[in-house]
C-alpha cells in the first residue's frame, strides 16, 4: 500500500480536473483524419492521469528513473 501523506483524491476534484479537459477533448472531434485525433487523445489522457496520479500520491519527479529512497522505518514490510 501506498504511503499517504495527503488525503486521496474525491470524486468531486476528479470530476473538477477532468472537466478542465473537455472542451479539449471534443475539440478533436473537429479533426479530420483519425492520426490527428488519436495523438491528441493520448496526450490529453496523459496529461490527464498524470494530474490525478499527482493529486493521488504527491508530484511526480522529472526523471522517471529517479526512485525515492525506501524508508526501512516505515512500517510496510511487504
Amino acid at each position: 500500500m501506498l504511503n499517504q501523506k495527503q488525503p486521496v483524491m474525491t470524486k468531486e476534484e476528479f470530476l473538477r480536473i477532468a472537466g478542465t479537459r473537455y472542451d479539449e477533448l471534443q475539440a478533436l472531434n473537429k479533426l479530420d483524419n483519425f492520426y490527428d485525433y488519436e495523438k491528441g487523445f493520448v496526450s490529453i489522457w496523459q496529461s490527464l492521469g498524470r494530474s490525478v496520479l499527482e493529486k493521488n500520491i504527491g508530484e511526480l519527479p522529472n526523471d522517471k528513473r529517479k526512485k525515492k529512497p525506501h524508508d526501512p522505518g516505515s512500517g510496510d514490510n511487504k
